[in-house]
């Protein structure tokens, strides 16, 4: 299970109707931390696949998205549950602090 890509128009239904928790990369392709963070969401992705839907979205392609929900910097990260934004991760990290800051909100 890996990353899958979201835009405007598919976020209501991959994300807010979700049955599972859904962590969300706003990144842009310019942007050199969104891409330190890509590979590290892969493999977070393949460890709790079965807890969480991983998926990015690119704020340059889908604007109104990034603007709904404040994104100021990327990579930003949004987790939902249930529909409703739980928790937001702002910059880069390293994995093992994603990964603690996903175990304690999933």
């Amino acid at each position: 299970m890996g990353v899958e890509k979201v835009s405007d128009q598919s976020f209501d239904a991959d994300v807010i109707n979700s049955s599972s928790p859904v962590l969300v990369d706003f990144w842009a392709e310019w942007c050199g931390p969104c891409r330190m963070v890509a590979p590290v969401l892969d493999e977070i992705a393949g460890e709790l696949g079965d807890k969480i839907k991983i998926v990015k979205l690119n704020v340059d392609e889908n604007p109104a998205t990034a603007s709904k929900y404040g994104i100021m910097s990327i990579p930003t990260l949004l987790l939902f549950k249930d529909g409703k934004l739980a928790s937001r991760q702002v910059g880069a990290a390293p994995k093992a602090k994603l990964a603690q800051w996903l175990n304690s909100s999933i």
